[in-house]
C-alpha cells in the first residue's frame, strides 16, 4: 500500500474507522498498599459486566469501552468510564495510576481473580500463568488501543488498488502491513509516551536490578529508561516467539507449533506489541483462518499518571497517524527484522534517556533522535499529501523527541527524585480521583446524558 493509492481518498475516509480502548489498574489504598478485597460488588458479575471486569488479579481493575467511529467519541467515553469507576471506589482506595505495580504484598497473599462455575477456564488460565511468569509480573498494566479501518473504506481502496486478492485476504494484507511496520518501529511509541521509571522494592528484582537509584522510601527507579514495563523485565513471554506476519496462514501456524511445543499454552499467551485480533477470540486460531483479521489491538502504552483516566487524547489522535504511516511506509526487507525490532524495543525501554544510546536499522547503529525525527518528518509529508490538519500534534511529538524533559517519562522522574516513587504515584492517583469527583458533577446537559448512560451499564444499581 502507498501513499498514491490513499490520495485518492478523502481526508474523513482516511480517519474513520473503528476505535476502543481497555485500560488495566490496580486499586491500592493511600498508603500505596494493595487494596486486597473482592472486585467491588457494585460492577456486578465480572464476566457480564461488558465495561468493567478484572485481569489477572480481584485487585485489578479492567475497564473496557464501545467501539466508536471516531477518536473522539471513543475518548470521551473512555474519561466518563475513568470518571465512574474511579469515584464508585471507597473512600480509602484509588486507582493506581501507574504501569509498574504498588507496594505488594507476599505472593501467597496477591488475589487471583475468581470467577463462578461459568468462568473456572478463566480461573484456571490465570492460576497457570501465576506459576509460570510469577504473580507479581502480573500485576503490570498498561492501555490497549483497539484499531481498525471502516471496511467501506478498505472496499473502496481494494478497487482503487486494482488488487488480485480477495477482499478478506485485501483486508488481512492491509492489517498483516500495519502490523509488521508497528513492530519495526514501536520503540518510537515507547519513547513518546512511556511511563514506568520506577518501581517498589516489593516488585521483582528482575526489574529492579536495572535500575540506577533509589529513593530514601524503599523504592527504585532509573535515570536512563522511559517504560520498565516494555523492558526486558516487563511482562513477556519466557522464550522469544516470532511468527510470521507474512500471511494469516503463516501466522496461525506458528502459532499452533508454539502450542505444541509448549511454549505458549494457548493463542492468546502470545505478548507482542500488536495483537491481531479475529472475530470470535474464543477460537482464536480457526476464527483468524476462517474470518481473517477483524482489528488490531496495540498494547505498547504504558497508564499517563497525569490525567484522569491515563491517556491524553493527543497521544491517542497520534496513534492513529502513526498507524496510517505504518501502513503507508514502504518495508525493509531485513531478513532479522524481527529480532531486530525486539532488541530496539527494549533498548529504548531501558536506556531512552542515555545520550549513548544507539538502536539497529538494518544491522547499523543510528540514534534515536535522528531516526524518531526523520519518521516525524515523514508524517509530516503525509498528512500533507492527506490533507490531515494535525500539525500540532505532530510538532509536541517532535519537541519531545528533542527534548527529552518533555516526555512523561522524565516528568515523572523529577517528581520520583523529589518524592519517591510510591508517595509521588499515591499524590497522583488522588488528584485524579478528585479530578473525577468534580468532572462528575458537570452541568453540562450533553455530558450529564452520557454519564448517566453509562451509569446504567457499569453499575449493577444505578447510584
Amino acid at each position: 500500500m502507498d501513499l498514491l493509492c490513499l490520495s485518492n481518498l478523502s481526508k474523513e475516509e482516511i480517519l474513520t474507522g473503528s476505535f476502543g480502548l481497555e485500560w488495566e489498574s490496580l486499586r491500592v489504598h493511600k498508603n500505596g498498599k494493595l487494596a486486597l478485597s473482592a472486585h467491588p460488588e457494585i460492577f456486578g458479575d465480572k464476566l457480564k459486566n461488558p465495561m468493567v471486569t478484572t485481569d489477572f488479579s480481584e485487585s485489578q481493575v479492567e475497564m473496557i469501552t464501545p467501539t466508536f467511529e471516531t477518536i473522539d467519541e471513543a475518548f470521551d467515553v473512555f474519561a466518563i468510564l475513568a470518571d465512574l469507576v474511579n469515584t464508585s471506589l471507597p473512600n480509602d482506595e484509588y486507582l493506581w495510576f501507574q504501569s509498574l505495580p504498588c507496594i505488594l504484598p507476599s505472593d501467597d497473599k496477591i488475589p487471583i481473580a475468581k470467577y463462578s462455575d461459568e468462568g473456572i477456564s478463566s480461573q484456571e488460565y490465570r492460576e497457570a500463568l501465576a506459576r509460570k511468569y510469577g504473580l507479581k509480573k502480573q500485576m503490570i498494566s498498561g492501555i490497549h488501543f483497539n484499531f481498525s479501518f471502516s471496511d467501506d473504506v478498505l472496499k473502496k481502496l481494494h478497487k482503487i488498488a486494482d488488487s488480485d486478492l480477495s477482499f478478506r485476504r485485501f483486508k488481512d494484507e492491509v492489517y498483516l502491513k500495519i502490523s509488521r511496520n508497528y513492530l519495526r518501529y514501536c520503540w518510537m511509541i515507547i519513547y513518546l509516551t512511556g511511563c514506568s521509571v520506577g518501581a517498589h522494592s516489593s516488585f521483582t528484582s528482575q526489574c529492579l536490578d536495572l535500575m540506577d537509584s533509589r529513593d530514601v522510601y524503599g523504592s527504585y527507579y532509573s535515570t536512563k529508561g522511559v517504560s520498565f514495563r516494555n523492558a526486558s523485565c516487563g511482562y513477556k513471554n519466557l522464550k522469544k516467539l516470532y511468527p510470521s506476519y507474512v500471511n494469516v496462514d503463516e501466522f496461525t501456524r506458528d502459532i499452533q507449533s508454539f502450542i505444541d511445543s509448549g511454549d505458549l499454552s494457548e493463542a492468546k499467551e502470545l505478548y507482542t506489541q500488536v495483537r491481531l485480533k479475529p472475530k470470535n477470540p474464543a477460537d482464536y486460531l480457526n476464527s483468524l483462518s476462517e474470518d481473517g483479521i477483524q482489528y488490531i489491538e496495540i498494547r505498547t502504552l504504558d497508564i499517563n499518571p497525569f490525567y484522569k483516566c491515563g491517556l491524553i487524547k493527543r497521544d491517542m489522535k497520534f496513534l492513529q497517524l502513526f498507524l496510517i504511516y505504518m501502513l503507508v511506509k514502504k518495508e525493509s526487507d531485513y531478513p532479522d527484522w524481527q529480532k531486530e525490532a525486539f532488541i530496539n524495543e527494549e533498548l529504548t525501554a531501558e536506556s531512552a534517556y542515555d545520550d549513548g544510546l544507539r538502536l539497529l536499522r538494518d544491522g547499523e547503529e543510528v540514534t534515536l533522535q535522528s531516526w524518531a525525527a526523520e519518521i516525524i518528518n515523514e508524517m509530516y509529508g503525509m498528512c500533507d499529501v492527506f490533507y490531515i490538519d494535525e500539525y500540532e500534534t505532530l510538532k509536541i511529538m517532535h519537541d519531545r523527541i528533542l527534548n527529552p524533559d518533555l516526555t512523561y517519562g522524565r516528568r515523572l522522574l523529577k517528581l520520583i527524585e523529589e518524592r519517591g516513587f510510591i508517595n509521588t504515584n499515591t499524590m497522583l492517583s488522588l488528584a485524579n480521583k478528585n479530578s473525577s469527583k468534580d468532572c462528575i458533577k458537570t452541568d453540562d446537559p450533553k455530558l450529564r446524558k452520557l454519564y448517566e448512560k453509562y451509569s446504567s451499564i457499569v453499575f449493577v444499581d444505578d447510584v
